[in-house]
């Protein structure tokens, strides 16, 4: 194998046209490669939405929820059922694993919901969600218009703009914030009703005959056809006032003769406002799931260019929140981190080889390593992004051409000035490509066991294990192919190594000390073994979380007041926080949603809102600020300004990904399960109380499910009897007064209008009582004869997950870690919270996410270990070989645990994943190290010289190569900028793991050698 890869580089010109090949094929991948800020971590799931207009929360859940998750659970491979039951509305969740192809799951959930549809009320509507993800809500915007009202302006949002962008290629849905959807309303006199005998049914059936086009067929005339089309259809309100609707006498009654002509709107459950300056109308785009953002945007807003050119005067739809601003924001956190980095590694390169052209040679891995992972991921459709591209380490990419180079660079120097170039390179590439291979290999196969992480957590990292698996193939191929032939062409064939004066210092240096170690190998080992148990102390101590939140820049205030609040009660509410919050000089806009959207995606109650902050770049900021600082201002400026209301505090992109993804907004969720409301929202309560005692809680809320004020109406079926009065007879009764009986649609100009009738009546609850109700007989008397009426408080929302109701008592934890958290917590509900049978806790939100990532992990770990141990053995096809170099493990693991506790950082996933690569990489010099004392060992028989001559000639390269690594993470460790946060655990421990580790292996590992060399020696007599 060795001699064909030697043969294969001889061959100068056909090694620089295949890697001329892969460069162009990477350059080409590059430029298909999709740009995001973050991975994607939105489970794969579709969401049923079905309309339940005038319903109350009891009858949903019974009618239609129930009935809907009975059909759905029993689809193949759903792995999580959820669902939220309110006023007028029911979304399903159904979860699918991740192998399922989503267009697949939707059709599954489709022919389902065909079939769940036969079980629903008459009348209901359902429709599958968007195909989106928590990563999809890209662009949003205000329509504003100087002259307009909000209800003219959502009129032109959803049939002018709305359409428009729904047409821009990777855009699935447009939806729609605020404002009022217009109808056209027949307003009823029940007294001229009763004074020309008529009923509802009459005005009903009279709408319904009098609204819709004809065809006659064709008529053939001087060999010509024509089309007979009836026009029948409403074309304005004149149409409406003039239908007839009886002939009493040959006298017509019409429709102006009983009833009122004019715009309405709808019942609405949400608004928008803007800037403490009142409501407005807004929209959100939504991408296709798997749609490169970054290009959508672009599309969006060429689109909106348009768009704004066409609208009425005055009328503009501008932008509040941007995708691209946070993408291009952590695209250039990846990029300085990469140029900084590889700045970094070619200077170590230049002034450790002393040699230009050498250390360009070795710094050719970087780009064409970059070249192998383009066209890794492009081919597997991975986007660029904070965890791909922004986790490769130069340093370790250059590893294996460190070795290669320095180990020709040291024969030349060393060798017979009459061998060649060529001879050289062959002769160094025999002995160090075994090594070299090993070595990357094993930094390479050490990130595998990385995909067996679940959920999230895989989302997450798998992104980085494939990218930086693609660049380390990459990197051997290129120290074992390139980087010899270009030896070959570039470097002088009798050009001596330069001495450098430094090097040769700290060599003279770390010899003699290293002498004076080998005369006590059993201290130097000891003292290895008591920070080996101190780290593992430290470690125990550390605390532990999932992953550094990752920072978006703009913030989400979640807004939570009474739960009987109304629309118009919780627009002033939000105005009057965002009014709270404007003097605050960082703050760019403020945009509050309320309630939920048209489409029902994030179904909120009204006594929900979300405050988008949108605040202005850092450099703006005022000096000192930070945003920890602007939070806590801001906390104290909306409690002072507002009343019952409670806040938390999250970003735009996390908010939307926990929402779907688990249905919690928050670091840590306890779930209360049960049959009963009353009885898990009084356990809700009694858990609250027990966690506000506990240190580093924030931000903590009971999921609000009661608390709704009703008007219930209990009829008396005897007097309903004796009257002959049906249930239908008062539902269409009430429903005409209060919400209005949705008869047909008015087309205009292709607008479509809804057509309800309304009853001309006081809709308070004090007239309740006196609507008049429509008897068999045709006779009229009030609703109070019939039904009883009584104020309660009632339901707002139900909460269903695993086919059972449930509530959350959810937090955020502040100045402490998750794990610690949440273990006291545990142990406090444990000893306090008695449940009864069929009722039970689980444990959710972020915590949940770690707590599996850690568990899988603690098998992970030992996994890549043994991998390790594996590979090593048959590196060495010795035992005591192998033992020695995994000692690395353990010395790097001093280093690492000591850099988190510096830097006052917990154990999360980022952390772990680090302790993994920085297993491999630090092997790496042990293999190096060791491999030539087993070389030297057929030269040197006087262990100690063998020991110093080996350490003498590998010193170098294994400074050279964990320079190079530490100095690779090194900008991912002190960066600020957008997404850095999650880096700099994983390189923090890759780097402090490779000082001590670098440090220990120059002494440690000849000490374990001379050790086992001289046992040897002593069995081998």
């Amino acid at each position: 194998m060795i001699n064909l890869l030697i043969k294969f580089v001889n061959k100068k010109t056909l090694v620089l046209i295949v890697f001329g090949f892969v460069v162009a094929t990477g350059l080409y991948s590059f430029t298909k490669l999709a740009i995001d800020a973050f991975p994607d971590l939105t489970n794969n799931q579709v969401q049923i939405l079905i309309d339940a207009p005038g319903m109350a929360p009891y009858e949903v859940e019974e009618l239609i929820t129930v009935p809907t998750e009975a059909f759905m659970s029993s689809l193949p491979k759903v792995e999580e059922l959820r669902s939220i039951s309110k006023f007028g509305l029911s979304v399903v969740t159904v979860v699918f694993k991740d192998s399922v192809d989503i267009y697949f799951a939707r059709q599954l959930v489709s022919e389902k919901l065909q079939v769940a549809k036969t079980k629903l009320p008459a009348g209901i509507e359902a429709e599958l969600g968007p195909i989106s993800t928590g990563m999809g809500e890209i662009f949003q915007y205000v329509v504003s218009g100087h002259g307009y009202s909000i209800q003219e302006l959502k009129t032109i949002q959803d049939w002018d703009i709305k359409y428009q962008l729904r047409s821009v290629p990777g855009v699935n849905e447009v939806n729609t914030w605020g404002g009022f959807t217009t109808e056209y309303h027949v307003v009823v006199d029940p007294i001229k009703l009763l004074q020309y005998q008529l009923s509802l049914k009459d005005v009903f059936t009279a709408l319904e005959n009098n609204n819709q086009n004809f065809s006659g067929g064709i008529i053939e005339r001087n060999s010509e056809q024509y089309l007979i089309r009836g026009i029948g259809k409403i074309q304005s309100m004149n149409d409406l006032e003039d239908i007839l609707v009886k002939n009493q006498n040959n006298f017509p009654i019409k429709i102006k003769n009983i009833a009122r002509v004019e715009f309405g709107s709808q019942i609405r459950q949400g608004a928008a406002t803007q800037d403490g300056k009142g409501e407005v109308v807004t929209g959100i785009v939504m991408m296709l799931k798997g749609e490169n953002s970054r290009a959508v945007i672009k599309r969006v807003k060429e689109k909106i260019l348009q768009i704004n050119k066409s609208l009425p005067e005055s009328v503009t739809v501008k932008a509040f929140y941007d995708q691209t601003q946070l993408i291009e924001s952590v695209i250039k956190t990846v990029r300085t981190n990469l140029l900084e980095g590889s700045f970094l590694v070619i200077a170590v390169l230049l002034f450790m080889l002393g040699n230009i052209r050498a250390a360009l040679i070795a710094a050719s891995a970087i780009p064409v390593s970059l070249m192998f992972s383009f066209i890794g991921m492009e081919n597997l459709g991975i986007t660029a992004n904070i965890m791909s591209l922004g986790a490769i380490d130069f340093g370790m990419i250059v590893d294996g051409a460190i070795v290669m180079v320095e180990n020709i660079l040291h024969k030349k120097s060393q060798g017979d000035p009459k061998l060649s170039l060529q001879d050289i390179t062959n002769d160094s590439l025999r002995e160090m490509a075994k090594p070299i291979g090993f070595g990357v290999l094993i930094i390479t196969i050490v990130y595998v066991p990385i995909l067996s992480l679940e959920g999230i957590e895989y989302k997450m990292f798998s992104p980085m294990v494939f990218t930086v698996c693609f660049a380390l193939l990459g990197s051997l191929i290129t120290a074992l192919v390139l980087v010899p032939t270009l030896c070959m062409i570039f470097l002088k064939d009798h050009h001596h190594e330069k001495t450098n004066p430094w090097f040769e210092k700290l060599k003279k240096l770390y010899l003699e000390k290293l002498r004076l170690a080998l005369k006590t190998p059993r201290r130097i080992i000891n003292w290895s073994i008591v920070s080996f148990i101190l780290s593992c102390v430290l470690l125990a101590n550390l605390g532990t979380e999932f992953v550094p939140k990752l920072d978006e820049g703009d913030i989400i205030i979640e807004v939570r007041n009474l739960t009987s609040i109304s629309v118009p009660g919780a627009v002033r509410a939000s105005t009057t926080a965002e009014q709270a919050l404007l003097d605050i000089p960082e703050i760019k806009t403020i945009v509050t949603k309320t309630g939920r959207p048209d489409l029902g995606t994030d179904p909120m109650g009204v006594y929900a809102s979300d405050m988008f902050v949108h605040l202005k770049p850092k450099n703006q900021w005022r000096f000192g600020m930070n945003k920890e600082k602007l939070i806590e201002e801001m906390k104290e400026k909306l409690e002072q300004k507002t009343i019952g209301a409670k806040f938390n505090f999250t970003q735009p992109i996390a908010m939307r990904v926990d929402e779907l993804v688990s249905g919690v907004r928050s670091d840590v969720a306890i779930k209360i399960f049960g049959d009963d409301l009353d009885t898990i929202v009084k356990k809700a309560e009694e858990i609250e109380k027990i966690v506000t005692q506990i240190p580093g809680q924030t931000d903590l809320q009971v999921e609000k499910l009661v608390g709704s004020r009703q008007v219930l109406i209990k009829p008396n079926r005897n007097l309903m009897s004796l009257y002959g009065v049906d249930i239908s007879d008062i539902r269409i009764a009430i429903n005409t007064a209060f919400m209005g009986t949705e008869i047909s649609e008015i087309i205009t100009n292709q607008v479509r209008f809804s057509l309800k009738v309304r009853l001309d009546t006081n809709t308070s609850i004090d007239t309740l009582e006196k609507l008049l109700i429509e008897t068999n007989s045709g006779a009229k008397i009030p609703l109070g004869q019939v039904a009883h009426l009584e104020l309660a408080d009632g339901v707002e929302v139900i909460n269903r997950e695993h086919g059972e109701r449930r509530v959350i008592v959810q937090m955020n934890v502040q100045k402490r870690d998750l794990g610690s958290f949440v273990n006291e917590a545990k142990q406090a509900i444990d000893k306090n919270i008695k449940l009864d049978q069929g009722y039970r806790i689980e444990w959710g939100g972020q915590f949940q996410n770690q707590e599996r990532a850690m568990k899988k992990l603690l098998v992970v770990v030992p996994v890549a270990i043994l991998i390790i141990f594996g590979l090593l053995v048959l590196s060495f096809n010795s035992l005591s070989s192998a033992l020695i170099v995994l000692l690395n493990v353990p010395l790097a693991l001093i280093g690492g645990v000591l850099a988190l506790w510096l830097r006052g950082m917990y154990i999360s996933v980022p952390a772990v994943i680090g302790f993994i690569a920085l297993f491999g990489v630090a092997v790496l010099n042990g293999l190096v190290l060791i491999s030539t004392f087993n070389k030297l060992k057929a030269q040197i028989s006087d262990t100690d010289e063998l020991i110093i001559e080996g350490s003498k000639s590998r010193l170098r390269p294994v400074l050279m190569t964990a320079l190079v690594a530490i100095l690779g993470f090194l900008p991912m460790a002190i960066s600020h900028g957008a997404g850095a946060e999650v880096q700099k655990p994983l390189a923090t421990v890759v780097i402090g793991g490779l000082l001590s580790s670098t440090f220990l292996t120059l002494f440690v590992l000849p000490c374990v050698f001379k050790l086992v060399s001289k046992k040897q020696t002593k069995e081998a007599k």
